[in-house]
């Protein structure tokens, strides 16, 4: 079994690709990010999600609309921009790039 805290640097430095690709499909808001990635090696907090979602928003990969809610105040639902979609799709090219370095090292000569 792996022991997946020695590669916390990774994860922390993922995370933000990781939330552009959740956003990616559809609308959603705090709470559904939260439960997505709940289960996975990439669950986090509010306190650590709400300030990469308010820089992502500065520096312009998503955009958020208020919509109301039947089961209390209103909810902040985060989208997707152009330049954040451009942006997932470079992360994804230099990932697929990256990981083929890490194998052609690993290679014989």
């Amino acid at each position: 079994m792996i022991d997946s805290n020695k590669y916390s640097f990774v994860r922390k430095g993922l995370l933000e690709f990781v939330v552009l690709q959740t956003v990616s499909a559809n609308k959603v808001y705090v709470a559904e990010i939260l439960q997505r990635l709940q289960n996975t090696d990439f669950a986090t907090q509010e306190g650590t999600l709400y300030p990469l979602l308010s820089k992502m928003c500065r520096e312009g990969m998503l955009a958020y609309e208020w919509h109301e809610s039947d089961t209390g105040p209103p909810r902040k639902y985060y989208k997707l921009t152009a330049a954040g979609r451009k942006h997932l799709a470079e992360f994804r090219e230099y990932w697929v790039e990256l990981t083929g370095l890490i194998e052609r090292l690993g290679q014989p000569k």
